[in-house]
């Protein structure tokens, strides 16, 4: 089985659209466009079986309809919670699907980016859609901070050895943020100096593993020591998981429209 990350909407909200497919059948996850992804499908001759959603964001949903007119066979998977009429089956927590042989996802349902985000994963993959960006996380957006910081610690429960694909490629101004306010962290540092972004090219690997998010990432490292103890100083409590990480948020949110201080 082969992974692409094909990129959409680049330059404004830089997302990718995966591709999983074995050379005759392929699946994909958020297609926020069309256009790319059928001609993909098309050039490589794939038959689109089943498009799988994370949540309703217009970035992962709005390839659907035009993808459905050139394969109405292709099944759609989402969140019971998510309000989009393309949805043929309905997720909630722990469901499995079964999408060929040796090809399965279990669903956490994680939210906080959004009310109905779910995430997708086996024992080889994690596709996170926003909840959790590599070297990173997504905005608050109507899903509730508790939410979202009981999603991450949920999603850092998994295994270290799982690919990790999410929905946009931030990593670079993520990891800056990231490396601020985590200066000694060694493994970070070493992350940091070996990046190698080609977006907006097509992405044959995966962005990273949740074991490397797990030591770099200060939105699933937001009880540790090193972080903790910024978060209190900025007002946190520090015995309550949805004040560290919405603290962290905000923290994030108001560098991403300040800029770092100097």
């Amino acid at each position: 089985m082969k992974i692409i990350g094909i990129p959409a909407l680049v330059g404004t909200y830089d997302n990718y659209i995966w591709v999983l497919h074995n050379q005759k059948s392929a699946w994909v996850v958020d297609p926020g466009e069309s256009k790319q992804i059928i001609e993909f499908l098309k050039f490589h001759k794939l038959n689109l079986e089943a498009i799988l959603i994370t949540h309703n964001h217009f970035d992962h949903v709005n390839g659907i309809f035009k993808i459905k007119q050139q394969f109405p066979a292709a099944h759609v998977y989402g969140s019971e919670k998510t309000p989009h009429s393309s949805i043929q089956t309905r997720l909630k927590e722990n469901d499995i699907i079964n999408l060929a042989e040796g090809l399965f996802f279990k669903i956490l349902e994680t939210p906080g980016h959004t009310v109905d985000h779910i995430t997708y994963y086996n024992d080889q993959w994690l596709f996170c859609g926003d909840t959790l960006f590599s070297g990173g996380c997504g905005r608050e957006l109507g899903g509730g901070y508790k939410a979202f910081a009981n999603s991450i610690l949920k999603i850092s429960n998994l295994p270290d050895s799982l690919e990790f694909y999410c929905g946009h490629e931030y990593t670079k101004e993520n990891l800056t943020f990231a490396l601020w306010i985590d200066s000694e962290n060694t493994i970070l540092q070493q992350r940091y100096n070996q990046l190698d972004i080609d977006y907006p090219k097509t992405l044959k690997k995966p962005q990273s593993t949740l074991g490397i998010e797990k030591k770099t990432n200060p939105f699933i490292r937001f009880e540790d020591k090193a972080i903790l103890s910024q978060l209190i100083k900025r007002g946190a409590n520090k015995s309550s998981p949805e004040s560290l990480f919405k603290t962290l948020r905000n923290w994030k949110d108001d560098i991403d429209k300040n800029g770092l201080p100097p």
